[in-house]
């Protein structure tokens, strides 16, 4: 067999190409700019991922803690369609979900989303077919929306939106977290009571069975795709 040397150049753009940021909010089918309204993540240049979910990077990635506050704040209604775009195609087969915290005392505060305070709106995950494994919805697409739940209440939020690439994740640490938090304020809201709510860190242990998955080798025994976190809030 014929061994290749590449060149370190190469297998950083390689690498990079392979990895995804999301830093464009869509608000009713208008795609804004990079870092207008979705906070600026640490991997805004290399792309590279999360892989320890204890961290706090795994809450909204930020680059520092002066990009909550550069972050622009844009108005929403209760049932509007929202979503990220990335810069690339979602690449890697994984799960895609999307989070939401009130966020006190403002969006575009460090404080936001600090405590247990998040819950799950909305969620993409594998279809398992017995005999053919898991098929991955969310693989290859470049964006993805979400509805705000009409029963919200009115105010301030943080949007999480969240792919868990599952390619390599067949030990601890090897699944991929790409995040992206949006700075919204939601009018025309409604009266419900978001839940089960949880905290970033704290949501994932990952050891959860949709987090440490060997996605190519599956039990004999195998049912069906686990979703990581709470359950959807069902407005």
């Amino acid at each position: 067999m014929k061994a290749f040397a590449l060149s370190a150049p190469f297998v950083l753009a390689s690498l990079a190409s392979a990895h995804y940021t999301f830093p464009d909010f869509i608000n009713s089918g208008a795609v804004a700019a990079d870092w207008q309204f979705v906070r600026e993540t640490a991997n805004h240049y290399s792309n590279g991922p999360v892989t320890d979910v204890t961290s706090d990077a795994i809450r909204c990635y930020e680059l520092d803690n002066t990009v909550a506050g550069n972050t622009q704040t844009v108005t929403v209604s209760a049932g509007d369609t929202v979503g990220f775009k990335a810069n690339g195609a979602i690449y890697h087969p994984g799960y895609l979900s999307a989070y939401m915290t009130p966020a006190s005392p403002a969006a575009n505060s460090n404080e936001a989303g600090l405590g247990q305070t998040w819950f799950k709106i909305w969620e993409d995950p594998p279809v398992f077919t017995p005999g053919e494994g898991l098929v991955f919805p969310s693989q290859s697409i470049q964006e993805f929306t979400v509805t705000i739940p009409k029963s919200l209440p009115s105010g301030q939020y943080l949007i999480r939106g969240e792919q868990i690439a599952l390619h390599v994740a067949e030990s601890y640490g090897g699944a991929q977290f790409y995040i992206g938090c949006a700075q919204v304020n939601v009018v025309n809201g409604g009266n419900g009571t978001p839940g089960p709510t949880v905290s970033f860190p704290g949501a994932y242990t990952g050891y959860e069975p949709g987090i440490l998955i060997n996605i190519y080798n599956l039990p004999s025994n195998y049912t069906g795709y686990t979703s990581p976190g709470p359950a959807v809030w069902n407005q």
